[in-house]
């Protein structure tokens, strides 16, 4: 709030020129402010809007009934908050309706609503109004019948890998597949699937938090996709119940466990990355401690989605805020095996890329864990941080 108002009072220099109305605009939000009054502006705050459901910019669905839900906080009382559905942006309204703030509290309105959308593009544009005044603005465009859309070689989205991979420790054992497993997927996922991979080979722990920091600092598109592998030695500490990434400096015997990449760390530094769909596989000892409860795979039946077509498909599974990941084994050590062979692990994931996703050229989730579950080391497979229910992470055939 002490940051909005600061917007403000540095739009009161405008007023010396002879303006009396300005808009702010942020990522998600738009505030106007009427500058006729400096000294209710002085007093006064931006009301905020929180997307809880969608909280994409964009989103894709097919069914015309869709729901949304939003929360509006001002610490400035509220007057009411406007939902209007529009063609575009800069459109007429076809529709509005007005929630007025519950009695006893005016400073919070929760709008949770089925709204009835047409086929094709629409715009929901929420604005809450303060009573000085004071509105803020925050739109979602809304896709619905997406066969509206062209081809899946055309939908506005990127892949992205970014792959870690260490074979030469600077006092753990060397590994002899980690870098070999590493090139193989990013060959694959580069020929096969398009996706824009970046490899990072023996990095020490700074330089792999380094590097996920560029990627939190790029600007992503709804339907984009992050795919993050880390390859090489892992470990678990019994007394701390955590279980590590081991880089290139980290030292044998850490008691502390300061020279490793913990779990803990790795979960929500991943999670916070302002990319809608991440997978993150790990094929590394004791990789099934991300998971704090070591869950179990939770397929999808995807047999529901075989008469879609490839853009239907794509904009479905993409829907909903992914956060899934894929480990190597759970809490015990895993194979490196045969040098030039590959892991046991790493060779089944490249036998399901290499399938290119069946007849329809899309490997989903569900599907890719088929051709590892049947490892003498069980993998692991489940969701962490803000996943939605019904998330997909998808590799999708060039």
């Amino acid at each position: 709030m002490k940051k909005a108002l600061g917007i403000i009072l540095l739009l009161l220099v405008l007023m010396s020129n002879g303006v009396w109305a300005q808009t702010v605009t942020s990522r998600t939000n738009e505030f106007e402010v009427d500058l006729s009054d400096p000294k209710k502006v002085v007093n006064s705050t931006v009301p905020v809007i929180n997307w809880i459901t969608p909280v994409a910019e964009a989103s894709f669905a097919q069914d015309s009934r869709f729901k949304i839900k939003v929360e509006v906080q001002s610490v400035t009382a509220l007057k009411n908050v406007t939902i209007s559905i529009k063609e575009t942006i800069a459109a007429a309204s076809r529709g509005t309706q007005a929630i007025m703030p519950e009695e006893g509290n005016p400073y919070v309105i929760i709008v949770d609503k089925t709204l009835n959308l047409i086929n094709g593009e629409n715009v929901l544009e929420i604005i809450a109004e303060n009573i000085e005044g004071i509105k803020t603005f925050s739109s979602r465009k809304i896709t619905i019948g997406t066969t509206s859309l062209a081809d899946a070689s055309s939908l506005n989205r990127t892949d992205y890998a970014l792959v870690f991979a260490t074979d030469k420790y600077d006092y753990w054992s060397g590994l002899v597949n980690p870098v070999f497993d590493s090139r193989t997927i990013a060959e694959e996922l580069r020929k096969t699937y398009g996706y824009k991979v970046e490899i990072v080979e023996n990095a020490t722990q700074s330089q792999v938090l380094r590097k996920i920091r560029e990627y939190a600092e790029k600007k992503y598109q709804p339907l984009d996709q992050l795919f993050i592998f880390f390859a090489g030695h892992g470990t678990y500490d019994q007394t701390f119940g955590e279980g590590f990434v081991v880089t290139k400096e980290s030292l044998l015997n850490d008691e502390a466990k300061t020279s490793y990449l913990s779990h803990n760390r790795l979960r929500s530094i991943v999670n916070n990355i302002p990319c809608e769909h991440i997978f993150l596989a790990m094929d590394v000892c004791f990789g099934g401690t991300f998971d704090q409860a070591l869950a179990s795979s939770r397929g999808a039946d995807d047999e529901v989605y075989k008469e879609q077509n490839q853009t239907e498909f794509i904009t479905r599974k993409l829907t909903y805020k992914t956060r899934k990941f894929l480990t190597s084994g759970g809490k015990q050590y895993v194979s490196d095996g045969i040098p030039g062979k590959h892991s046991p692990f790493a060779k089944n994931f490249i036998d399901a890329l290499r399938s290119r996703g069946g007849r329809d050229g899309i490997l989903t989730l569900p599907e890719l864990f088929t051709y590892v579950e049947k490892l003498q080391i069980q993998p692991r497979f489940g969701e962490f941080g803000d996943n939605a229910p019904g998330s997909d992470f998808i590799f999708v055939a060039r």
